[in-house]
């Protein structure tokens, strides 16, 4: 693939033993840093979101498209777990926070992996949901998720975790990750894919400095 080209592997500057035995290394170091220095519970959801996608997701990726179902649980974890890391416990705040980026991950991704269609073809990778590709039925389940997000991401302000700027920085921010994937939806080329790829990247950080600088 392309867009791995230049990594370590590919290049030869590194064997797969010498890859495997540094990625272990690395795991233990990461999960005895959130055992020890935080909490067990960090730890356990470390360990999870580091078998999921190693050992689900990963395999999953040259059987099936729902590998990006698979792969959507590892990659929710992040900010819960940074939740639980800092609080000690597992609460409403942490599932919410969850749910915001498993919902996120799907239009993201799968714009990911339209507008790198080609190299990932050349892998042997199908990640897009439509057995078309890049046709209509999957520029219509991006922007599904989009419009889906809009209500998720509300949910923090509905419980009352969140104030009533971040009910109406969500829906704003929901909204304009929502109108380039409408353009997609109507135009279905790399282009618009593009930017709702671009879109994704600017969301997901906005949205959780919102729930950061509104908290009640």
């Amino acid at each position: 693939m392309k867009r791995t080209a230049d990594r370590p592997l590919p290049q030869g500057k590194m064997s797969v033993p010498e890859a495997l035995i540094f990625g272990a290394l690395m795991a233990v170091v990461g999960l005895a840093v959130l055992y020890f220095l935080f909490n067990t519970l960090a730890a356990v959801l470390g360990a999870l979101a580091l078998f999921s996608y190693v050992f689900v997701y990963t395999p999953m990726k040259r059987a099936s498209n729902l590998a990006v179902f698979a792969g959507a649980f590892p990659g929710a974890i992040p900010p819960m777990l940074g939740y639980v890391a800092a609080t000690g416990q597992f609460d409403l705040c942490a599932g919410l926070l969850f749910a915001v980026q498993f919902v996120w991950q799907f239009p993201h991704f799968w714009a990911i992996a339209w507008v790198s269609h080609a190299d990932y073809s050349k892998a042997g990778y199908r990640l897009l949901p439509s057995r078309g590709e890049k046709d209509g039925h999957s520029a219509f389940l991006i922007l599904l998720y989009t419009l889906f997000l809009i209500p998720v991401s509300l949910l923090p302000w509905a419980f009352g975790l969140t104030g009533v700027f971040s009910a109406w920085a969500g829906a704003a921010l929901g909204i304009g990750f929502a109108m380039p994937a409408v353009q997609l939806f109507f135009r279905k080329n790399d282009l618009a894919a593009k930017r709702v790829m671009f879109a994704s990247f600017l969301y997901l950080p906005l949205i959780l400095i919102v729930y950061l600088i509104d908290k009640v």
